[in-house]
């Protein structure tokens, strides 16, 4: 798939480091979905959708900084939709997400809604100020808030909040965040692993399946075609929230937990 030029509409600034990129045209994603983004003469990375035609940019990196030097006018290279989305099931929806990784939350959340389902948020932030798209969680349902500095809601780590909930109460759970985080709430959540979805990242090159740089070990999961949303239950036993492959194919270790 040869990469489509799309302009971009928008730029709305979320914290110091993250904003949102509106772009020219629907990409009719399903919530979990990502688009390879071209930035041209720099890379190619993956990024999840944050709405039909938006993207959430974490600047960390040559490529997200390159991003945040983009402005209204400027154009894209994208490929996408790509990979597996979130499957809507049931009638009642955790969603829980740390960091940036809430934002294909809030659109998953969104299409909850829109379909009848009782949606539940658990979100965690190092702090206020790096929190992002409150409002649109808030008005889903129901808000569990944690923050590692303690400057709002609960003091400590996402998986703080579960004592704020009953996580066998939902039909359904879905995580987005650090992975670390993800496998902390996964562990908390045992016996449920079959109703729990997981976006995921890995390292993704070719995003079509032929690479192997996003396989995970050890049943070789593709995760930029058959993820990056993975059931619980098939993450459990490899080396998810332990460790991960880096550029160079080799492990690299999973850091913060949110």
């Amino acid at each position: 798939m040869r990469p489509a030029s799309s302009v971009i509409r928008e730029v709305l600034e979320e914290t110091e480091s993250v904003r949102t990129l509106r772009l020219d045209h629907s990409f009719d994603p399903l919530p979990g979905q990502y688009m390879m983004l071209w930035v041209r003469g720099v890379d190619e990375i993956p990024m999840s959708f944050s709405g039909p035609d938006l993207i959430t940019v974490q600047r960390v990196g040559p490529a997200t900084r390159a991003i945040f030097s983009l402005d209204v006018g400027d154009s894209v290279g994208v490929r996408g939709p790509l990979g597996t989305g979130f499957s809507l099931t049931g009638r009642s929806a955790l969603l829980i997400g740390g960091g940036v990784g809430v934002a294909p939350l809030a659109f998953l959340g969104e299409r909850a809604r829109a379909v009848g389902m009782e949606v539940t948020s658990l979100l965690g932030f190092r702090s206020t100020s790096e929190a992002v798209f409150l409002d649109r969680f808030r008005r889903l349902g129901r808000v569990v808030l944690t923050t590692d500095d303690g400057s709002e809601g609960i003091c400590g780590h996402t998986s703080a909040g579960l004592c704020e909930l009953d996580p066998s109460a939902f039909d359904q759970i879905y995580l987005c965040g650090p992975e670390v985080m993800m496998w902390d709430v996964i562990r908390r959540c045992q016996g449920m692993e079959s109703r729990i979805q997981a976006c995921i990242s890995r390292y993704i090159k070719c995003a079509i399946g032929v690479c192997g740089s996003c396989c995970i070990d050890p049943d070789g999961i593709r995760v930029c075609v058959e993820g990056p949303v993975i059931r619980a239950d098939r993450l459990t036993a490899g080396e998810f929230g332990r460790y991960r492959r880096g550029p160079s194919g080799g492990p690299d270790v999973c850091k913060s937990v949110h």
